[in-house]
């Protein structure tokens, strides 16, 4: 029998290459984008065709094009990530196809990253590490690079699933109050849910956890920004798209807010010339919220188990459109 094949749109961790090289040893049908950067929608749209499996990454565009362009082949699209709005599920469900993700594994990473931002933010860390560089640092001073205190304060989660119940749990050994936002999730860490307006007007930081959808899309916008304390703090380790970030620029540049860290941005790469890259109170780092050895690791192997039991016609472990399979 035939090996199928398949298209891996980036050479992903060892861990997940192994395990797909040990399932396919002798296929000459896999076919690896070997470059550091993503390929381009044309050639993506050309390297395709004719595939039995995708394995692609939150740069690749999964939509009806795409999935004509690789044709009646396709048994399984397997992406190695948690969000899934790279990818039209409905169009993939209408047309048979189940799509992998890898959810669970990257929490306690994000978790961790939002809090290493939230803190660095607060407390000016690399604005103050640009300053020693520039050799600006002479003496010590009793109002320095002044930041904002954690023990005691109110951090404010909106979006309460696993990864927004992990930062709850974190402020708790910070002894902070925390307040969400999100009426689909149970409390959880010792946060109380409350409304959305209630949350801005109370938090000293505000941290985001929803997925982009067409409801999130802008959800921090001027009026966003506008109810949140003066001395706030806002962190992003969601979707770029999340953050309406021209509004955002403006309650920076305006000291409306604080300051602001950016996991993510809209687009990726944030061009050089971004405003936003002008202003010491921001700080924006190339999402890196699931980015540890062993994290990638595991996403890796997710995605890769996704995709062998896609191309063998089993159930996906980790389905993102189970409305796929029949009842």
């Amino acid at each position: 029998m035939a090996s199928p094949k398949i298209f891996v749109t980036r050479l992903i961790p060892d861990a997940g290459l192994n395990l797909l090289k040990e399932a396919y040893p002798n296929s000459q049908n896999l076919e690896i984008w070997l470059q550091e950067d993503p390929p381009t929608r044309e050639q993506l749209l050309q390297y395709v065709r004719g595939a039995e499996g995708l394995l692609c990454l939150l740069t690749e565009r999964v939509d009806a094009e795409l999935l004509d362009a690789i044709g009646p082949s396709l048994k399984v699209v397997s992406s190695m990530s948690v969000g899934m709005d790279h990818i039209d599920l409905p169009e993939a469900t209408r047309r048979g196809i189940p799509v992998g993700n890898t959810p669970g594994v990257l929490t306690a990473a994000t978790a961790d990253q939002a809090f290493a931002l939230l803190l660095s933010a607060a407390r000016r860390i690399p604005e103050a590490e640009r300053f020693v560089r520039a050799g600006k640092w002479v003496t010590w001073s009793p109002s320095l690079l002044l930041g904002a205190d954690f023990v005691g304060r109110t951090l404010g989660i909106v979006g309460f699933g696993r990864i927004g119940q992990a930062v709850a749990k974190r402020a708790q050994g910070f002894d902070m109050r925390v307040l969400y936002h999100d009426r689909s999730s149970e409390p959880a860490h010792g946060a109380q849910p409350v409304e959305l307006d209630a949350l801005l007007a109370e938090s000293d930081f505000v941290s985001i956890h929803v997925p982009l959808t067409q409801g999130t899309q802008h959800m921090v916008d001027a009026d966003f920004l506008s109810r949140m304390k003066s001395n706030a703090v806002l962190v992003n380790t969601s979707r770029g798209g999340v953050v309406d970030q021209d509004a955002l620029y403006v309650a920076l540049k305006s000291k409306r807010i604080f300051a602001a860290a950016l996991d993510v941005t809209d687009p990726e790469p944030l061009p050089a010339d971004s405003p936003l890259l002008e202003l010491e109170n921001c700080i924006v780092v190339p999402h890196l919220g699931s980015a540890s050895k062993w994290t990638r690791d595991q996403m890796s192997l997710l995605a890769v188990q996704n995709l062998i039991a896609g191309l063998k016609g089993e159930r996906l472990p980790h389905c993102a459109n189970p409305d796929v399979y029949p009842a």
